[in-house]
């Protein structure tokens, strides 16, 4: 779909700030930060705990991040093209 039209949206990557966010539980992925035994919570290990909470960091990021861009406005460089039929060879212009 086309951005000009009422109602579309640009596919491709369109960078937005809030996208940013996304890299939050991605500190699952540095291991020596969680890899020990205390504190405990409700007698279960730190390394445990752990990765639960960054689920449910993660599901929240997700959800901050598709909240606060679902009604961004796309905008397009001058230069690329808006349409599929302006890039068709039958297209009679």
């Amino acid at each position: 779909m086309s951005a000009n039209k009422p109602g579309g949206r640009a596919s491709g990557l369109v960078f937005n700030p809030w996208n940013l966010v996304l890299l939050i539980p991605f500190i699952v992925l540095l291991t020596p930060i969680y890899n020990r035994q205390s504190p405990e919570l409700f007698g279960m290990p730190f390394f445990y705990w752990f990765q639960f909470l960054v689920i449910i960091v993660g599901v929240a990021s997700t959800i901050t991040v598709y909240r606060m861009t679902k009604k961004a406005p796309v905008t397009r460089a001058q230069s690329e093209t808006s349409d599929v039929d302006t890039l068709d060879e039958g297209s009679a212009e």
